[in-house]
């Protein structure tokens, strides 16, 4: 038997003990199985899971990055679009104010030209007004001249100052 135990025993002083080296060994594999099973499973499951965790975050980290890629293109093309309308319209303002400031400056000339062509007519009466006026008084004058002639003959002399008066009687009312 010491033969058996010597067998079993390796080394000088205290020996590795073969049996201790195989019943270490066996719960060695055996703490290894329980650890794989309940130990190595979960955590390699939980490793798994945030894994595919971590990989779905970045798929839709990247999703939303193409979206904010498109709708920042839609923005700046609606932008874009947008400074175009509203240059149109700030033109068609433009070409609006010019039609509207022609077709007043010609209502305009148009007014003024009725406005002197009135006025011109208005001076023309007016003239006429006066014209005739005149011609009356000369007329009268002239009637009051020849009764004068008539009443008393005159001298040449009384002539003279007749025609005086009468340019300055015709002065005098003008």
């Amino acid at each position: 038997m010491h033969f058996y135990s010597d067998f079993l025993t390796l080394g000088a002083v205290g020996g590795l003990r073969a049996g201790d080296m195989i019943f270490t060994l066996i719960f060695f594999i055996i703490l290894i199985a329980l650890l794989k099973k309940f130990a190595w499973g979960p955590l390699m499951e939980t490793m798994e899971k945030r894994e595919e965790y971590v990989k779905n975050e970045i798929e839709m980290a990247e999703k939303s990055r193409r979206e904010a890629e498109t709708a920042s293109k839609e923005a700046a093309a609606q932008l874009r679009q947008m400074k175009e309308e509203a240059q149109k319209i700030v033109d068609e303002a433009r070409n609006t104010a010019k039609q509207e400031e022609q077709k007043i400056i010609e209502v305009a000339r148009q007014e003024a030209s009725r406005l002197k062509e009135a006025a011109e007519a208005d001076i023309q009466n007016e003239k006429e007004k006066a014209i005739q006026a005149l011609q009356d008084q000369v007329a009268s004058l002239s009637v009051l001249i020849a009764s004068k002639v008539i009443e008393k003959e005159i001298s040449a002399q009384d002539q003279e100052q007749l025609i005086n008066e009468y340019i300055k009687e015709v002065g005098e009312e003008r």
